[in-house]
């Protein structure tokens, strides 16, 4: 870490030294895309107004500044595929000069150099053609492209595994505490709401809730256009259309769907869910927040101002796991891949 001094973690550095040379154990990776979160992107957008060479230059400007992705207004910055080109000899995390692989930790963390002046992208969406490298420390983590799926689809499914290994962990808990009747088994399962549920990481936590015992699953969509995609796929057992930042229209939306539900997933990638999240979600529910658009004060500060008895967890990207696990939904889950390869072909 170059800046500031004495930093503990590179994640909270401002300044990262984005040199090539490794330390006995760390790995270097030579850089394919760049897989940009989503609230960095729409930041990015909304700023330059769509304006893709404007987005590049910015882009640019922060990895140059940096060393390394991280946006000073989200604080987050996305994930990478690339082929291992050094391992450090104490190195642990099992990886071999070659190995195609995605990192699984945050770019906000990983020291980046870019090469090419990102030559290769328009700015028009979140996956970045680049070359360049990148370092991954000791403590981090990266799994090997899977050989069965287009790399690109692998890389859109693990910059957001996280999300559905979370969800189906707590969905099992609230199924664990269910009644159960030894003659009919279970007596219903637990409910789950999810905010942006035609999205990557909303429609794989759909698919995770439903291979944990989930029954009632809503999704919330922001338009017609997000309900097609979901309508007669089964993922949800309920798709509604209603503005995630609308604390009492959504609240009246969910009402009709069964009501305020045992989990609430926000995975939407703009400011102003945490107080709607919290209504849709039971007493004694959970909110989780995905989003890393999420205020957290908000969030903790309007369920105190609405005497909301929830737990509220972060999201924070990492479960044992979760590759694996994401990559099994998709490959097992028609729905799921139909929606993940649409979207890549749309910004291919």
């Amino acid at each position: 870490m170059l800046e500031p001094a004495g930093a503990s973690l590179p994640q909270a550095a401002r300044v990262l030294d984005a040199s090539p040379q490794i330390w006995p154990d760390e790995v270097r990776i030579d850089i394919e895309t760049l897989n940009l979160d989503a609230a960095s992107y729409r930041q990015l957008h909304d700023k330059h107004e769509g304006d893709g060479a404007a987005i590049r230059a910015e882009v640019l400007q922060i990895v140059g500044e940096r060393g390394k992705m991280q946006n000073p207004v989200t604080g987050s910055g996305g994930m990478l595929i690339g082929t291992v080109a050094e391992v450090g000899p104490t190195s642990t995390l099992g990886l071999a000069a070659g190995d195609r692989v995605a990192t699984l930790v945050s770019l906000s963390l990983t020291p980046l150099a870019i090469t090419d002046g990102l030559e290769g992208w328009d700015g028009s969406g979140e996956r970045v053609p680049a070359r360049g490298h990148a370092i991954l420390f000791g403590r981090s983590i990266a799994a090997k492209l899977p050989e069965d799926l287009a790399p690109e689809l692998a890389l859109m499914v693990m910059d957001v595994c996280g999300a559905p290994a979370l969800v189906a962990r707590t969905v099992r808990a609230y199924a664990a505490r269910l009644p159960f009747d030894a003659a009919i088994g279970s007596v219903g399962g637990p409910s789950v709401v999810v905010l942006g549920g035609a999205g990557k990481s909303g429609s794989l936590s759909l698919a995770a809730a439903a291979d944990a015992g989930a029954t009632r699953r809503v999704a919330v969509v922001r338009d017609e256009a997000e309900a097609s995609l979901l309508e007669g796929t089964g993922l949800a057992t309920r798709v509604l259309i209603a503005d995630a930042r609308n604390p009492i229209g959504l609240s009246e939306a969910v009402a009709t769907a069964g009501g305020p539900a045992d989990l609430t997933v926000v995975c939407v990638d703009v400011t102003g869910c945490e107080q709607p999240a919290i209504l849709a979600t039971a007493e004694g529910g959970t909110v989780i927040f995905f989003s890393m658009a999420t205020n957290f004060a908000a969030a903790a500060l309007g369920a105190e101002g609405l005497a909301a008895d929830v737990t509220m967890l972060v999201g924070n990207g990492y479960v044992p796991g979760h590759a694996a696990y994401a990559l099994e939904l998709l490959r097992g889950n028609a729905a799921v891949r139909e929606l993940f390869e649409g979207r890549l072909t749309h910004h291919g």
